[in-house]
């Protein structure tokens, strides 16, 4: 029997996860076993299709061809499957998500009991992590992100926009007073996410001209739920979407702090799968069960 579909899917996990280790793990075969099947494939083309070192793995220009043509054949022998059985049967299988955590808070999760009255048979994976994940190394099928898609190996379809504000609790501002120009945040507390280093300065629109703005602050956190959190608590100043604080805003338990010198940068919302010629229904579906939920209310200008 011709094994080489299975070597190939071997090749495609050690390229996406970088070691013969982890692409091991994902396949429930040992390091050794899948450096040797590997070295097979080598063997039988004659050709060198990554490096090895003690540390990683890199792809050689011979081996980026076999990947890419690994992934096609995979995914059309993935595609064959599915289509077949879309006629014989619901959507099914294993979908793994991973959205921001206040996205999926307030956004993802809440939509989830309808999609999964529709879909029983999908299994959903659910993570939420404001650090960017990679779809291939992490075996993502599908991440909600906010602005711009630098990553051209993604399609991506738009859920909405939505706006950055500066916004502090009502009991922060009594106690210490609203600033009145941006330069005026040099004497409040400012919340800052402790992965970006270089959003320590936040822009404002000051006389018709963009500036940035320095912020100052004695506590950092790593997701946009905490810093929310945070701020309805009434200990500092926040600059955060509108699709996370919206309802806030509304109810009161927030106002919009030096909203005459907002800079009106608009962050796009998409939902991002990868760009192999072929997806399974079950992610098919899930993206447009999304667009439908979603594209009308998340215009948050």
């Amino acid at each position: 029997m011709d094994s080489r579909s299975g070597e190939m899917l071997a090749f495609i996990k050690v390229v996406e996860t970088g070691s013969f280790s982890a692409a091991g793990k994902r396949l429930d075969m040992t390091a050794s076993a899948v450096s040797k099947v590997v070295t097979r494939i080598e063997q039988r083309l004659g050709v060198l299709l990554l490096k090895r070192s003690t540390r990683a793995v890199s792809v050689t220009p011979e081996g980026k061809q076999f990947y890419e043509n690994s992934v096609r054949i995979i995914s059309d022998i993935d595609q064959a499957e599915s289509d077949v059985a879309a006629h014989t049967s619901s959507p099914r299988g294993v979908l793994r998500v991973n959205a921001s955590l206040p996205f999926g808070n307030h956004w993802l999760l809440p939509v989830l009991p309808e999609f999964r009255q529709r879909y029983p048979e999908i299994v959903l994976d659910i993570s939420l992590t404001d650090a960017v994940v990679d779809l291939n190394r992490d075996s993502v099928d599908i991440a909600i992100r906010m602005g711009p898609l630098a990553d051209a190996d993604f399609h991506a379809r738009l859920l909405g926009r939505s706006r950055r504000a500066v916004v502090a609790a009502p009991t922060y501002l009594e106690k210490h007073g609203s600033p009145k120009h941006p330069d005026d945040l040099a004497m409040h507390q400012c919340f800052n996410f402790n992965f970006r280093r270089s959003m320590d300065e936040w822009p404002f629109l000051v006389n018709a001209e963009r500036v940035n703005v320095a912020i100052r602050g004695s506590t950092l956190t790593n997701n946009g739920e905490t810093m929310r959190q945070l701020t309805l608590d009434g200990l500092g100043i926040s600059r955060l979407g509108m699709f996370h604080i919206a309802r806030d805003i509304a109810d009161g338990r927030r106002v919009e702090v030096l909203p005459d010198y907002n800079a009106g940068d608009i962050e796009d919302i998409n939902v991002v799968y990868s760009s192999r010629r072929h997806m399974p229904t079950r992610s098919r579906v899930f993206i447009d069960y999304m667009v439908e939920q979603l594209q009308p209310r998340l215009q948050l200008g």
